[in-house]
């Protein structure tokens, strides 16, 4: 085996391997869940869906641009929901996850696994051809050497 080809025979598999996962790891990044921020101790400044039973009055919807801009809770998700509080029948805004964006990271995930799986099959049945093809090698060597 020549030096320069490496332990496993592949002049190239290392970078391969590394440009394979990074790609994989940029394909598959999703936002991160979503977490609440901190807020005092207080119940007066805690919103009202923290502390109580609420009812959603309107469904978890994208947000509007001036909604984006006026009202914090889209933010972090660009989605927001409507909810009243029983006990104390305030109307607030509280962010969601809306199911779409959840489905269209779902296949995005699911896109980017079957590419790199076919990346992987391709590269078995590659390495898989060079091993048959020294094998054969090695036995025509041994057949005209008798």
């Amino acid at each position: 085996m020549p030096a320069s080809t490496g332990r496993l025979g592949f002049a190239q598999g290392r970078p391969l391997c590394w440009l394979l996962c990074a790609v994989t790891l940029k394909l598959c990044q999703a936002e991160a869940p979503v977490q609440e921020e901190k807020l005092s101790v207080s119940t007066s400044t805690l919103s009202c869906w923290l502390v109580e039973e609420f009812v959603v009055a309107e469904e978890c919807a994208p947000c509007s641009t001036f909604q984006a801009k006026t009202i914090p809770e889209c933010g972090s998700t660009g989605y927001i929901e409507k909810i009243t509080c029983s006990a104390s029948k305030k109307n607030e805004f509280k962010s969601c996850r809306s199911a779409l964006m959840e489905q269209h990271l779902f296949w995005k995930f699911e896109g980017a696994v079957i590419v790199v799986a076919l990346i992987f099959a391709c590269l078995v049945i590659i390495r898989q051809r060079q091993l048959d093809r020294k094998a054969l090698e090695k036995v025509r060597k041994q057949i005209e050497s008798i």
